[in-house]
């Protein structure tokens, strides 16, 4: 009997590997500790304690986009204001 919420776990398994591909410290980094992560979990039955752990993965998933939006601002930001010259007063 195949679990229901195995397609959830599936498709926050494959989001977290697309947003892993641009983190910080490389995408193989990222890969490696979210195989470790899933496969040590991997034997869980309870509903609820999927459904907690998803939950958990999906808090990581934002965070992760928060992140990237932030690295984006600053670096827009640095370039935007890089060149302007410093008024005195």
């Amino acid at each position: 009997m195949a679990n229901p919420l195995r397609s959830e776990v599936v498709r926050l398994y494959k989001n977290l590997l697309y947003l892993g591909r641009e983190y910080p410290k490389g995408g193989d980094y990222f890969r490696d500790r979210l195989r470790a992560a899933f496969t040590k979990n991997k034997s869980v039955q309870d509903p609820e304690q999927i459904k907690a752990m998803i939950a958990r993965g999906e808090y990581v998933a934002r965070e992760l986009e928060a992140l990237y939006y932030l690295r984006k601002y600053r670096a827009m930001k640095k370039r935007y204001y890089e060149d302007r010259p410093e008024k005195n007063s």
